[in-house]
């Protein structure tokens, strides 16, 4: 396989490595694309959502249906990128779209840091899923905006495997093992709701040679393998991420703006609601990757 994210594959890295570096963008305004409705992309919008995310992966859109409540929004947007594959997680609402607000009934959701008000760390979705089960693309879709706070950091995983390889390739090599990170079990009531899951943090799709990442700098939902590369490897990741580093992004969405990525970095900081503005996004995981961003088709590798 001629992916550039396998290390044994230097040159084709060296020639990713300067196409994807090329005109990258230094700004949050140049990640974002005025659209009419979502629900009904022209072509012009299309392409410029598609080019956006064959360079950096992901697209801010800033959308004319303000607090328009239907989920058709962000569906009908998804499926025009070939997103269909939905993961409905047991929080997920009845169609697989997740709701995520502020919850405070007595049903599981208050449990979770997502259904709350307080900052999320960085992560990337569905880190805790198993590998038959991986999350590679993500929406996010902006009904209502908090009173205050609520941004979102971003940064292109790819970028994050490229400043790593760059500064120690053995970084890549550690975060690559198979037990480089455990997700720990879940445990409920009535029993373990989600057993032990293993697997690594940078990991590459056999067929098609795309980069996938699963990570979260939750200390309590994880544990780091324990030899010295793993931990170093992770400590420069946090540096990372901890920097201003002009490859993260920071943005906050608003009614109508929504997110559509293969599956980046990302967090989210707190937030504030009032009687007029309580928050609500819904969010939209799937097993897919936008169609048309894999890197075989951008950098023609």
């Amino acid at each position: 396989m001629r992916s550039p994210f396998l290390l044994e594959n230097e040159p084709v890295y060296q020639a990713w490595r300067s196409q994807k570096l090329e005109n990258y963008p230094a700004r949050v305004e140049q990640l974002i694309v005025e659209v009419n409705d979502p629900r009904k992309l022209t072509q012009a919008e299309y392409e410029a959502i598609l080019g956006c995310c064959r360079k950096t992966n992901m697209v801010v859109y800033a959308g004319k249906t303000g607090t328009d409540p239907d989920k058709d929004i962000p569906r009908l947007l998804g499926k025009r990128f070939g997103l269909e594959r939905l993961d409905h997680n047991a929080l997920a609402d009845e169609d697989g779209l997740t709701s995520l607000k502020v919850v405070v009934d007595d049903s599981p959701r208050p449990g979770f840091i997502p259904y709350t008000n307080r900052p999320i760390k960085w992560h990337t979705d569905g880190y805790y899923n198993p590998a038959q089960r991986q999350i590679w693309s993500l929406q996010l879709h902006c009904v209502q905006s908090a009173a205050s706070g609520g941004e979102n950091a971003l940064m292109d995983h790819e970028i994050a495997y490229l400043l790593m390889r760059d500064e120690n390739p053995d970084f890549i090599r550690a975060l690559m093992q198979p037990d480089a990170m455990t997700i720990p079990a879940r445990v409920e009531e009535n029993g373990v709701a989600r057993p032990d899951e293993a697997g690594p943090v940078f990991s590459v799709h056999p067929a098609s040679g795309d980069l996938h990442m699963r990570y979260t700098a939750r200390t309590r939902s994880i544990t780091w393998k324990q030899d010295a590369i793993t931990l170093a490897a992770v400590a420069f990741l946090e540096k990372l991420l901890d920097s201003d580093l002009p490859y993260i992004y920071r943005a906050r969405l608003e009614p109508g703006m929504g997110l559509i990525c293969n599956n980046v970095l990302h967090d989210r900081a707190g937030f504030g609601n009032d009687d007029t503005h309580q928050r609500l996004l819904y969010r939209a995981r799937y097993y897919d990757r936008i169609a048309g961003t894999g890197v075989g088709e951008v950098y023609g590798l």
